[in-house]
């Protein structure tokens, strides 16, 4: 198997893994706030998707982007597992989580020309407070502790915000989410217009746009299959077809969906000079990707779609896509 792909499917089944049982409180969360790494302050943010498992412990799907130390802008995806406490009449949670973290850093070369994408894994200890208000929104404060073996480690705290997918029946988290009857998803065919980021230490951009075909698998799993466009202007310079596998959940009365995906990405390079393409370029790569669609109707639906696509060659790109789906 292809190394590149190993910690995407990794990360599919272990995600996997969390849904296959009935689930209790489902949040989504953003935060903020200060990191110090490297004798350097910055920023730092996160997405955090999180479930129950009991009234004590939980699991949740973050990704975590470290801001701009000098010389390293690292991010990526992380998994962790939470003991909890309730109180207050389950109106504060405490809690403990660990796990590991997939990070992808964009770091200068090491003689001071150009840049390179370096990936590894890491480890993310978390401590979080969390207030539940009686309209389903959260107000969290969150210490986290990234260690890595390879560049620097870092401590932030973020404040933040999060929402009550499924409506608790109490105060506090929700018991247990209601049971599906059916697959998320039936059949979707979305068009995506959106931009190119190069993970390079300027950031260069190009117009990029997609085409997906969407099948559910099971209650909680989908399947895709499309054709990305790079766009042109940049060193990367590609497009190619995609396969993916999707953790997905549905809410509000399953107009909102909200899915994990990690597959691989076959892509035709345009352009270069096969002479002065980096060293390892090939055409299999890596693809991680979290995309929400909203429901208007019952077979048109709004999408967006963030996809991390995750080379061997120093050619990581942020591919942002938005636009319409048709469900059938």
């Amino acid at each position: 198997m292809n190394a590149l792909l190993r910690p995407a499917l990794l990360m599919t089944a272990t995600c996997a893994a969390l849904s296959a049982r009935p689930a209790s409180a489902q949040e989504i969360g953003l935060y903020g706030g200060w990191l110090r790494g490297a004798d350097t302050n910055t920023y730092s943010w996160a997405i955090d998707y999180t479930e129950g498992f009991g009234r004590y412990v939980a699991g949740s799907i973050t990704w975590l982007n470290e801001g701009h130390i000098p010389d390293h802008h690292r991010d990526g995806q992380a998994i962790q597992i939470w003991g909890r406490l309730p109180l207050a009449d389950n109106r504060l949670v405490v809690a403990l989580g660990a796990g590991p973290y997939r990070y992808f850093d964009t770091e200068a070369a090491e003689q001071g020309l150009g840049y390179s994408n370096t990936h590894g894994w890491g480890g993310l200890f978390s401590a979080r407070a969390t207030w539940y208000t009686s309209r389903r929104w959260t107000a969290n404060l969150q210490l986290n502790r990234v260690q890595v073996s390879r560049g620097p480690s870092t401590t932030a705290v973020l404040v933040g915000v999060g929402y009550q997918l499924d409506a608790p029946d109490e105060p506090g988290p929700r018991a247990f989410a209601l049971p599906r009857m059916r697959d998320v998803t039936d059949n979707e065919i979305s068009l995506l217009v959106g931009r190119t980021i190069l993970n390079s230490l300027d950031s260069q951009t190009a117009t990029a746009g997609s085409i997906e075909y969407r099948r559910g698998l099971t209650h909680y799993l989908d399947a895709t299959l499309g054709y990305l466009h790079e766009g042109g202007g940049l060193e990367a310079r590609r497009d190619g077809m995609t396969a993916q596998l999707w953790l997905t959940r549905a809410f509000l009365d399953d107009r909102l969906t909200l899915g994990f995906g990690a597959g691989a990405y076959a892509a035709i390079h345009h352009g270069d000079d096969p002479d002065e393409r980096p060293s390892g370029d090939g055409v299999l790569s890596g693809l991680v990707s979290i995309s929400a669609s909203y429901r208007f109707t019952p077979h048109w639906a709004a999408r967006v779609t963030w996809n991390r696509v995750v080379t061997r060659y120093s050619r990581d790109t942020d591919v942002l896509l938005g636009g319409i789906g048709y469900r059938f």
